[in-house]
């Protein structure tokens, strides 16, 4: 991963902060985006730290707005002409309906619009590398999605655990459609399930009793820095390079859920977020 530039969302916390250590060790310069610049600065120095390497910086961004996204990608392409590995990591879980300032619902937004907005804004930049990864960090929660194309928003009937599902089926559609897209580049697209991670997504901004769930779960799941393995891998593994348009658990490849693969979907996934991004603007 020498001389390689990688770009993590979220990556001043959990499973993103890790895989920025793992990949800093490998001798990769990584960039991590933060919401919260003080989190992010601390993030930034802890990286260094456990990877012993000074090739660490951090980009400021919130993607639950697209300007801020707009924004972040024009900080990349000034900085980084050449981006070589770009992973979508950055997600959120909510049980309560609430937009975001743009007006979509914030999994929705956070977890796919923004992601699909940044990779397509960045995507140049990507394919001026000698092998560009791009890689959507997804859920085996996706196998229970429905891309509800009526009400993307789900605003009608929300239930979280449903929006959630949607965003990550969104998450690895996307990749395939991306990976269809680029054939003929020297572009890879790749999803990926982290494994059950006891990170903070399930610990905020819920319902009592989802709170309570999962801080019972942590018990049972595996640390942070297991969930980074199959993002570590998918970025730096050269039997990986020609790889595309899979989707990963345990560094292992799996199907995943059909609707992931249909080809009519991926073209409706296209067109609607490209519209509700403004990405033709």
């Amino acid at each position: 991963m020498h001389n390689k530039t990688v770009l993590i969302t979220g990556g001043n916390a959990g499973i993103g902060k890790y895989t920025a250590i793992g990949l800093a060790k490998k001798g990769a310069h990584v960039s991590i985006v933060s919401r919260n610049i003080e989190k992010g600065q601390k993030a930034v120095d802890e990286v260094k730290l456990l990877s012993r390497s000074d090739q660490v910086d951090m980009l400021h961004a919130d993607l639950s707005s697209f300007e801020s996204v707009r924004s972040l990608a024009k900080q990349v392409q000034e900085k980084y002409p050449t981006l070589d590995v770009l992973i979508n990591n950055a997600g959120a879980f909510f049980t309560d309906y609430e937009e975001t300032g743009d007006g979509f619902e914030r999994q929705w937004q956070i977890n796919h619009l923004s992601g699909f907005l940044l990779t397509n804004l960045l995507l140049e930049n990507i394919k001026k590398s000698d092998q560009g990864r791009i890689i959507n960090v997804s859920s085996k929660g996706h196998y229970k999605g429905f891309l509800y194309f009526k009400d993307l928003n789900r605003s009608k009937k929300y239930i979280g655990l449903a929006a959630y599902a949607q965003s990550k089926l969104a998450n690895v559609t996307f990749a395939n459609d991306l990976a269809r897209k680029l054939k003929e580049t020297n572009v890879t697209a790749n999803s990926l399930h982290p494994g059950v991670v006891k990170t903070a997504i399930g610990d905020k901004n819920n319902d009592s009793w989802v709170g309570l769930v999962w801080k019972i779960g942590k018990l049972f799941m595996i640390s942070e820095e297991q969930g980074a393995r199959t993002s570590i891998y998918l970025a730096s593994d050269p039997k990986q390079s020609s790889v595309s348009g899979k989707y990963f658990d345990n560094c292992k490849q799996k199907e995943p859920n059909p609707y992931a693969k249909d080809e009519r979907l991926m073209d409706k996934l296209w067109e609607i977020s490209a519209e509700q991004t403004g990405l033709e603007h």
